[in-house]
């Protein structure tokens, strides 16, 4: 959950690196929170013509602007320039293209976008 939160607390964020785990935490966390909102929506009798419910609209538009900053940033650590996101609009091989180059490893060292976030001291989970 520390992951998800960096994300979050980094909303707009399009510069610098984002390690694998944080990228995917990011995912992971993101698709949790979406079918919870879409079962409960569902559960509300409130879904949408398109059945999307407002709760997991409202989700999807809050975080549509850190997903694409962790992306960025993601693709940063890989040494890709940001626009390659873009490749995201071209239906199946765009999908394809960016999911091999967010699985990849960082790129080692210092590159353009920063020094590499896996030598740099990964967050701390909030006490609670």
């Amino acid at each position: 959950m520390g992951w998800y939160l960096t994300v979050l607390r980094k909303y707009a964020v399009f510069h610098g690196r984002a390690r694998r785990r944080e990228y995917w935490f990011f995912v992971l966390f993101n698709i949790i929170f979406s079918v919870a909102f879409s079962i409960v929506d569902h559960s509300l009798g409130n879904p949408l013509a398109e059945g999307t419910g407002p709760l997991s609209g409202l989700y999807a538009l809050a975080v549509l602007l850190p997903s694409l900053a962790v992306s960025v940033r993601r693709l940063h650590d890989t040494g890709r320039s940001g626009w390659w996101v873009l490749l995201g609009l071209v239906p199946l091989i765009g999908w394809l293209v960016l999911l091999v180059f967010q699985v990849q490893d960082s790129e080692p060292g210092t590159n353009a976008y920063g020094p590499n976030p896996k030598l740099v001291a990964a967050p701390q989970p909030m006490a609670g």
